[in-house]
């Protein structure tokens, strides 16, 4: 599918797996509107899309502890486009540790603050945006660690906190939003290898049943469900683990 009518916003795609979400949904069409926490890494990943031909990718800095930046981000692609048709929550604070006591508070604060604080208020600062196009969806990258019961992953508490907050939030917005026809899906993806999109790496990364999850298949994953008619409600992907 192309997505040439899609306008996508995209949060923490200055590097990793938010670079690989905007690199292939512009190779897609895509209009691509990314945020980083600093300007310079989100103007470094729209250069490099813009450099393959891709001139309809915006750069936006984005600091989601910060209210009043998830604001700016979005005033800032309303003055460009009136319409929103992708929300991809991407941006989460990684806090590893499995000690409670390994980090400082700020950390503890910083990693809640932007997987659950910021993911709540990305959304409702775009869902004007979203509620004017007529294909609206919200993706959420979550985390196995947002899985009740969870218990494989070496991530400090905050973070288990901060993504089961992320389950808890898309879990009653799926519903909620529903009637609007704003479709809400949430991925649950385990540890997973992200081969630069660009790379070769990117096609001869081993995708069998004994390998690790891969990034081009969590790519895909998404591509299937916005694909899908708007009755089908895709909410969650969950992955087993190796």
């Amino acid at each position: 599918m192309r997505f040439d009518h899609h306008r996508v916003v995209i949060t923490a795609a200055g590097r990793d797996f938010g670079r690989t979400l905007a690199i292939r949904l512009a190779d897609l069409g895509a209009e691509v509107f990314l945020s980083a926490r600093s300007l310079d890494a989100a103007e470094r990943v729209r250069d490099e899309i813009r450099g393959r031909g891709h001139q309809r990718t915006h750069a936006f800095a984005c600091d989601l502890t910060d209210p009043a930046s998830i604001r700016d981000f979005a005033s800032g692609v309303a003055r460009h486009t009136d319409r929103v048709d992708l929300l991809i929550n991407n941006g989460s604070r990684w806090l590893e540790g499995p000690d409670l006591l390994s980090a400082t508070d700020t950390d503890v604060i910083d990693t809640i603050a932007s997987g659950a604080t910021g993911t709540v208020l990305t959304v409702k600062n775009f869902l004007p945006l979203l509620l004017n196009s007529d294909k609206p969806d919200v993706v959420t990258m979550v985390s196995a660690c947002g899985t009740a019961g969870h218990d494989r992953s070496d991530a400090h508490d905050a973070f288990y906190t901060a993504k089961s907050a992320q389950a808890g939030f898309t879990e009653i917005l799926s519903k909620r939003l529903r009637p609007q026809g704003v479709r809400v899906m949430s991925l649950y993806p385990p540890d997973f290898d992200n081969a630069d999109p660009l790379s070769e790496e990117w096609e001869t990364t081993p995708r069998g049943p004994q390998d690790t999850l891969t990034s081009h298949s969590l790519v895909e994953c998404i591509l299937f469900a916005v694909a899908q008619p708007r009755d089908c409600f895709i909410k969650a992907f969950h992955f087993e683990q190796v």
